[in-house]
Protein backbone atom coordinates (compact mmCIF):
# COMPACT_ATOMS: atom_id res chain seq x y z
CA UNK A 1 0.00 0.00 0.00
CA UNK A 2 1.35 3.44 -0.91
CA UNK A 3 2.03 5.88 1.91
CA UNK A 4 1.55 9.64 1.43
CA UNK A 5 3.13 12.24 3.71
CA UNK A 6 1.18 15.51 3.49
CA UNK A 7 2.85 18.63 4.87
CA UNK A 8 1.19 21.85 6.03
CA UNK A 9 3.04 25.03 6.95
CA UNK A 10 0.58 27.91 6.91
CA UNK A 11 -3.10 28.55 7.45
CA UNK A 12 -3.89 28.82 3.70
CA UNK A 13 -2.10 25.50 3.19
CA UNK A 14 -4.20 23.89 5.92
CA UNK A 15 -7.37 25.06 4.18
CA UNK A 16 -6.24 23.82 0.78
CA UNK A 17 -4.66 20.57 1.99
CA UNK A 18 -7.60 19.56 4.22
CA UNK A 19 -9.83 18.27 1.37
CA UNK A 20 -6.92 16.18 0.04
CA UNK A 21 -6.14 14.70 3.45
CA UNK A 22 -9.84 13.98 4.04
CA UNK A 23 -9.98 12.17 0.69
CA UNK A 24 -6.78 10.22 1.48
CA UNK A 25 -8.30 9.12 4.78
CA UNK A 26 -11.57 8.21 3.07
CA UNK A 27 -9.56 5.92 0.79
CA UNK A 28 -7.66 4.33 3.69
CA UNK A 29 -8.19 0.86 2.29
CA UNK A 30 -6.14 1.79 -0.77
CA UNK A 31 -3.59 4.28 0.56
CA UNK A 32 -1.96 5.23 3.89
CA UNK A 33 -1.95 8.86 4.98
CA UNK A 34 0.40 10.73 7.35
CA UNK A 35 0.09 14.47 8.07
CA UNK A 36 2.87 16.75 9.31
CA UNK A 37 2.60 20.38 10.45
CA UNK A 38 5.90 22.17 9.82
CA UNK A 39 5.46 24.83 12.51
CA UNK A 40 5.80 27.76 10.11
CA UNK A 41 2.51 29.37 11.24
CA UNK A 42 1.75 27.67 14.55
CA UNK A 43 -0.50 30.39 16.05
CA UNK A 44 -2.62 30.82 12.93
CA UNK A 45 -3.07 27.06 12.53
CA UNK A 46 -4.60 26.63 15.96
CA UNK A 47 -7.96 24.91 15.55
CA UNK A 48 -7.81 24.99 11.74
CA UNK A 49 -7.66 21.27 11.06
CA UNK A 50 -10.34 20.61 13.66
CA UNK A 51 -12.74 22.45 11.33
CA UNK A 52 -12.25 19.55 8.94
CA UNK A 53 -12.11 16.85 11.66
CA UNK A 54 -8.41 16.17 11.02
CA UNK A 55 -5.61 15.45 13.49
CA UNK A 56 -1.94 15.73 12.40
CA UNK A 57 0.48 12.89 13.15
CA UNK A 58 3.51 15.21 13.49
CA UNK A 59 3.84 18.81 14.60
CA UNK A 60 7.34 20.22 14.18
CA UNK A 61 8.62 23.19 16.13
CA UNK A 62 10.90 25.77 14.57
CA UNK A 63 13.53 27.41 16.77
CA UNK A 64 12.41 30.82 18.00
CA UNK A 65 15.42 32.35 16.25
CA UNK A 66 14.37 30.92 12.87
CA UNK A 67 12.96 34.16 11.52
CA UNK A 68 14.93 34.62 8.30
CA UNK A 69 14.05 32.68 5.16
CA UNK A 70 17.40 30.82 5.00
CA UNK A 71 17.09 29.73 8.64
CA UNK A 72 13.47 28.62 8.24
CA UNK A 73 14.32 26.70 5.08
CA UNK A 74 17.39 24.89 6.41
CA UNK A 75 15.66 24.02 9.69
CA UNK A 76 12.64 22.63 7.86
CA UNK A 77 14.68 20.47 5.50
CA UNK A 78 16.45 18.87 8.48
CA UNK A 79 13.25 18.29 10.47
CA UNK A 80 11.29 16.96 7.49
CA UNK A 81 14.15 14.62 6.70
CA UNK A 82 13.74 13.09 10.19
CA UNK A 83 10.02 12.47 9.54
CA UNK A 84 10.80 10.94 6.15
CA UNK A 85 13.35 8.58 7.71
CA UNK A 86 10.79 7.49 10.32
CA UNK A 87 7.78 7.07 8.01
CA UNK A 88 9.46 6.09 4.73
CA UNK A 89 6.63 7.47 2.58
CA UNK A 90 6.27 6.77 -1.13
CA UNK A 91 5.00 10.29 -1.78
CA UNK A 92 5.36 13.70 -0.18
CA UNK A 93 2.55 16.10 -1.09
CA UNK A 94 2.44 19.87 -0.50
CA UNK A 95 0.37 22.79 -1.72
CA UNK A 96 1.37 26.25 -2.87
CA UNK A 97 4.49 28.35 -2.65
CA UNK A 98 5.67 28.86 0.92
CA UNK A 99 9.03 28.02 2.48
CA UNK A 100 7.48 24.83 3.86
CA UNK A 101 6.54 23.71 0.35
CA UNK A 102 9.96 24.23 -1.22
CA UNK A 103 11.63 22.63 1.83
CA UNK A 104 9.32 19.64 1.41
CA UNK A 105 10.13 19.42 -2.29
CA UNK A 106 13.88 19.46 -1.63
CA UNK A 107 13.60 16.96 1.26
CA UNK A 108 11.63 14.60 -0.99
CA UNK A 109 14.16 15.00 -3.81
CA UNK A 110 17.14 14.33 -1.53
CA UNK A 111 15.45 11.15 -0.30
CA UNK A 112 14.42 10.07 -3.83
CA UNK A 113 10.72 9.89 -2.98
CA UNK A 114 8.01 11.23 -5.27
CA UNK A 115 6.84 14.79 -4.72
CA UNK A 116 3.37 15.96 -5.73
CA UNK A 117 2.76 19.70 -6.05
CA UNK A 118 -0.79 20.94 -5.56
CA UNK A 119 -1.44 24.31 -7.24
CA UNK A 120 1.44 23.90 -9.69
CA UNK A 121 2.04 26.26 -12.59
CA UNK A 122 1.05 29.59 -11.06
CA UNK A 123 3.30 32.32 -12.44
CA UNK A 124 3.85 36.06 -12.56
CA UNK A 125 7.19 35.58 -14.36
CA UNK A 126 8.73 38.15 -12.03
CA UNK A 127 11.05 36.37 -9.59
CA UNK A 128 10.58 39.06 -6.94
CA UNK A 129 6.83 39.66 -7.23
CA UNK A 130 5.56 38.03 -5.14
CA UNK A 131 8.71 37.33 -3.12
CA UNK A 132 9.66 34.64 -2.19
CA UNK A 133 6.59 32.81 -3.48
CA UNK A 134 7.44 33.01 -7.19
CA UNK A 135 10.86 31.45 -6.64
CA UNK A 136 9.44 28.85 -4.25
CA UNK A 137 6.85 27.56 -6.71
CA UNK A 138 9.37 27.41 -9.56
CA UNK A 139 11.70 25.27 -7.44
CA UNK A 140 8.85 23.07 -6.19
CA UNK A 141 7.63 22.39 -9.72
CA UNK A 142 11.11 21.31 -10.85
CA UNK A 143 11.13 18.62 -8.14
CA UNK A 144 7.59 17.39 -8.76
CA UNK A 145 6.72 13.96 -10.12
CA UNK A 146 3.11 15.16 -10.39
CA UNK A 147 2.10 18.73 -11.19
CA UNK A 148 -1.53 19.33 -10.17
CA UNK A 149 -2.46 22.51 -12.02
CA UNK A 150 -5.58 24.30 -10.75
CA UNK A 151 -6.52 25.91 -14.09
CA UNK A 152 -5.96 25.60 -17.82
CA UNK A 153 -3.67 28.65 -17.73
CA UNK A 154 -1.49 27.05 -15.04
CA UNK A 155 -1.26 23.91 -17.19
CA UNK A 156 -0.29 25.98 -20.22
CA UNK A 157 2.43 27.71 -18.19
CA UNK A 158 3.94 24.33 -17.34
CA UNK A 159 3.76 23.06 -20.90
CA UNK A 160 5.37 26.26 -22.16
CA UNK A 161 8.22 25.72 -19.69
CA UNK A 162 8.87 22.25 -21.09
CA UNK A 163 7.22 19.98 -18.52
CA UNK A 164 5.87 16.80 -20.10
CA UNK A 165 2.11 16.54 -20.32
CA UNK A 166 2.25 13.15 -18.55
CA UNK A 167 3.35 14.91 -15.33
CA UNK A 168 0.56 17.50 -15.45
CA UNK A 169 -3.05 16.98 -14.37
CA UNK A 170 -5.55 19.86 -14.30
CA UNK A 171 -7.63 19.40 -11.15
CA UNK A 172 -9.28 22.70 -10.18
CA UNK A 173 -8.27 24.32 -6.91
CA UNK A 174 -8.76 22.53 -3.60
CA UNK A 175 -9.68 25.85 -1.94
CA UNK A 176 -13.07 25.53 -3.66
CA UNK A 177 -13.50 22.03 -2.19
CA UNK A 178 -12.81 23.47 1.27
CA UNK A 179 -15.07 26.47 0.70
CA UNK A 180 -18.05 24.38 -0.38
CA UNK A 181 -17.60 22.00 2.56
CA UNK A 182 -17.39 24.88 5.06
CA UNK A 183 -19.94 27.32 3.65
CA UNK A 184 -22.66 24.68 3.88
CA UNK A 185 -22.03 24.44 7.64
CA UNK A 186 -21.16 28.00 8.67
CA UNK A 187 -23.40 29.90 11.10
CA UNK A 188 -23.25 33.49 12.34
CA UNK A 189 -20.44 33.64 14.93
CA UNK A 190 -21.49 35.28 18.21
CA UNK A 191 -18.50 37.65 18.13
CA UNK A 192 -19.48 38.89 14.64
CA UNK A 193 -23.20 39.26 15.33
CA UNK A 194 -22.93 43.06 15.35
CA UNK A 195 -21.95 43.02 11.66
CA UNK A 196 -25.05 41.08 10.62
CA UNK A 197 -27.04 43.08 8.09
CA UNK A 198 -24.35 45.78 7.72
CA UNK A 199 -22.67 46.83 4.48
CA UNK A 200 -19.14 45.49 4.90
CA UNK A 201 -15.90 45.89 3.00
CA UNK A 202 -13.50 43.16 4.09
CA UNK A 203 -9.75 43.88 4.05
CA UNK A 204 -6.90 41.32 4.22
CA UNK A 205 -3.25 42.35 3.75
CA UNK A 206 -0.29 40.19 4.77
CA UNK A 207 2.28 39.65 1.97
CA UNK A 208 5.90 40.76 2.27
CA UNK A 209 5.70 42.97 -0.81
CA UNK A 210 2.90 44.90 0.90
CA UNK A 211 5.18 45.93 3.78
CA UNK A 212 6.52 49.44 4.15
CA UNK A 213 5.42 52.21 1.79
CA UNK A 214 2.82 50.01 0.08
CA UNK A 215 1.02 49.34 3.36
CA UNK A 216 1.09 53.05 4.21
CA UNK A 217 -0.62 53.78 0.87
CA UNK A 218 -3.28 51.14 1.58
CA UNK A 219 -3.90 52.56 5.06
CA UNK A 220 -4.22 56.07 3.62
CA UNK A 221 -6.79 54.77 1.12
CA UNK A 222 -8.79 53.10 3.88
CA UNK A 223 -8.81 56.30 5.93
CA UNK A 224 -10.09 58.29 2.97
CA UNK A 225 -12.73 55.70 2.12
CA UNK A 226 -13.91 55.52 5.73
CA UNK A 227 -14.41 59.31 5.68
CA UNK A 228 -16.17 59.25 2.30
CA UNK A 229 -18.49 56.37 3.28
CA UNK A 230 -19.28 56.64 7.01
CA UNK A 231 -22.18 54.16 6.77
CA UNK A 232 -19.92 51.33 5.56
CA UNK A 233 -18.04 49.06 7.98
CA UNK A 234 -14.44 48.39 6.94
CA UNK A 235 -13.52 45.12 8.66
CA UNK A 236 -9.81 44.32 8.77
CA UNK A 237 -8.64 41.13 10.55
CA UNK A 238 -5.00 42.14 11.10
CA UNK A 239 -2.15 39.69 10.52
CA UNK A 240 0.08 39.37 13.65
CA UNK A 241 3.34 40.03 11.75
CA UNK A 242 4.72 43.26 13.32
CA UNK A 243 5.36 44.68 9.83
CA UNK A 244 1.59 44.64 9.38
CA UNK A 245 0.15 44.79 12.89
CA UNK A 246 2.16 47.74 14.19
CA UNK A 247 1.63 49.90 11.10
CA UNK A 248 -2.09 49.17 10.75
CA UNK A 249 -2.88 49.83 14.40
CA UNK A 250 -0.86 53.03 14.38
CA UNK A 251 -2.53 54.37 11.23
CA UNK A 252 -6.10 53.07 11.48
CA UNK A 253 -7.01 52.86 15.17
CA UNK A 254 -9.72 55.20 16.42
CA UNK A 255 -11.93 55.36 13.32
CA UNK A 256 -15.51 54.46 14.18
CA UNK A 257 -16.20 52.53 10.97
CA UNK A 258 -12.79 50.82 10.65
CA UNK A 259 -12.80 47.65 12.73
CA UNK A 260 -9.37 46.14 13.40
CA UNK A 261 -9.94 42.54 14.47
CA UNK A 262 -7.57 39.75 15.45
CA UNK A 263 -7.15 37.06 12.77
CA UNK A 264 -10.45 35.24 12.22
CA UNK A 265 -10.84 31.50 12.33
CA UNK A 266 -11.55 29.92 8.97
CA UNK A 267 -15.29 29.45 9.46
CA UNK A 268 -15.63 32.99 10.84
CA UNK A 269 -13.73 34.33 7.84
CA UNK A 270 -15.99 32.41 5.43
CA UNK A 271 -19.02 33.91 7.18
CA UNK A 272 -17.51 37.38 6.80
CA UNK A 273 -16.82 36.81 3.10
CA UNK A 274 -20.35 35.52 2.52
CA UNK A 275 -21.78 38.61 4.15
CA UNK A 276 -19.54 41.36 2.78
CA UNK A 277 -20.09 43.67 -0.19
CA UNK A 278 -16.51 43.70 -1.43
CA UNK A 279 -13.07 42.27 -0.57
CA UNK A 280 -9.78 44.19 -0.70
CA UNK A 281 -6.90 41.72 -0.50
CA UNK A 282 -3.34 40.78 -1.40
CA UNK A 283 -4.12 37.11 -0.63
CA UNK A 284 -3.97 34.45 -3.30
CA UNK A 285 -6.58 32.16 -1.76
CA UNK A 286 -9.13 34.93 -1.24
CA UNK A 287 -8.90 35.75 -4.97
CA UNK A 288 -10.19 32.21 -5.57
CA UNK A 289 -12.71 31.96 -2.72
CA UNK A 290 -14.64 35.22 -2.96
CA UNK A 291 -15.85 34.73 -6.57
CA UNK A 292 -17.45 31.43 -5.51
CA UNK A 293 -19.49 33.47 -3.03
CA UNK A 294 -20.39 36.10 -5.67
CA UNK A 295 -18.27 38.75 -3.96
CA UNK A 296 -16.09 41.05 -6.15
CA UNK A 297 -12.37 41.20 -5.33
CA UNK A 298 -10.00 44.16 -5.62
CA UNK A 299 -6.48 42.70 -5.63
CA UNK A 300 -4.14 45.16 -3.90
CA UNK A 301 -1.05 44.03 -5.77
CA UNK A 302 0.77 45.08 -8.93
CA UNK A 303 0.84 41.55 -10.37
CA UNK A 304 -1.05 38.36 -9.71
CA UNK A 305 -0.27 34.73 -10.47
CA UNK A 306 -4.05 34.21 -10.64
CA UNK A 307 -5.00 36.24 -13.74
CA UNK A 308 -7.93 33.94 -14.49
CA UNK A 309 -10.15 35.86 -12.07
CA UNK A 310 -9.18 39.19 -13.63
CA UNK A 311 -9.83 37.81 -17.12
CA UNK A 312 -13.21 36.43 -15.99
CA UNK A 313 -14.14 39.85 -14.61
CA UNK A 314 -14.66 38.67 -11.02
CA UNK A 315 -11.45 40.31 -9.74
CA UNK A 316 -9.68 43.56 -10.55
CA UNK A 317 -5.97 44.27 -10.17
CA UNK A 318 -6.13 47.58 -8.30
CA UNK A 319 -2.50 48.09 -7.29
CA UNK A 320 -1.42 49.68 -4.01
CA UNK A 321 -1.62 53.41 -4.66
CA UNK A 322 -4.08 55.35 -2.51
CA UNK A 323 -5.82 57.19 -5.33
CA UNK A 324 -6.26 54.03 -7.43
CA UNK A 325 -7.75 52.08 -4.52
CA UNK A 326 -10.15 54.90 -3.61
CA UNK A 327 -11.23 55.25 -7.25
CA UNK A 328 -11.91 51.54 -7.78
CA UNK A 329 -13.78 51.10 -4.50
CA UNK A 330 -15.87 54.23 -5.17
CA UNK A 331 -16.82 52.93 -8.60
CA UNK A 332 -18.10 49.66 -7.18
CA UNK A 333 -20.00 51.46 -4.42
CA UNK A 334 -21.60 53.99 -6.76
CA UNK A 335 -22.14 52.07 -10.02
CA UNK A 336 -24.59 49.21 -9.59
CA UNK A 337 -24.10 47.95 -13.16
CA UNK A 338 -20.32 47.58 -12.72
CA UNK A 339 -20.79 45.90 -9.35
CA UNK A 340 -23.39 43.39 -10.59
CA UNK A 341 -21.21 42.49 -13.56
CA UNK A 342 -18.33 41.55 -11.24
CA UNK A 343 -20.55 39.80 -8.71
CA UNK A 344 -22.29 37.64 -11.33
CA UNK A 345 -19.16 36.45 -13.18
CA UNK A 346 -18.22 32.78 -13.42
CA UNK A 347 -15.56 31.56 -11.00
CA UNK A 348 -12.76 29.93 -13.05
CA UNK A 349 -11.09 28.12 -10.14
CA UNK A 350 -12.90 24.82 -9.80
CA UNK A 351 -15.97 22.67 -9.13
CA UNK A 352 -15.21 21.23 -5.68
CA UNK A 353 -13.75 17.89 -6.85
CA UNK A 354 -10.05 18.76 -7.03
CA UNK A 355 -9.10 16.55 -4.06
CA UNK A 356 -10.77 13.51 -5.61
CA UNK A 357 -8.80 14.02 -8.84
CA UNK A 358 -5.50 14.43 -6.96
CA UNK A 359 -5.91 11.29 -4.84
CA UNK A 360 -7.03 9.27 -7.86
CA UNK A 361 -3.90 10.42 -9.67
CA UNK A 362 -1.69 9.20 -6.80
CA UNK A 363 -3.46 5.83 -6.62
CA UNK A 364 -3.11 5.30 -10.39
CA UNK A 365 0.56 6.39 -10.50
CA UNK A 366 3.18 3.69 -10.92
Amino acid sequence: MKKVLSIIGTRPEAIKMAPVIRELERRSGEIASVTCLTGQHTSLLSGMLENFNLTPHYSLSLDSECQTLPKIFSNLVLKLNEVIELEKPDWLVAQGDTTSVVAGAIAAYYNKIKFGHIEAGLRTYDLYSPYPEEGNRLMADVCAEKLWAPTQLAKENLLKEGYSESRIHMTGNTVIDALIYTSERVKTPAELKSFEGQKIILVTIHRRESFGENLLEICAALKELAALYPDIDFVYPVHPNPNVYDVVHKKLSGYTNIHLLPPLGYTDFIWMMKNCFLVLTDSGGVQEEAPSLRVPVLVLRDKTERPEGVEAGVALLAGRKKDDIVRHVSTLLNDEVVYKKMASGINPYGDGRAAVRIVEDIIRAE
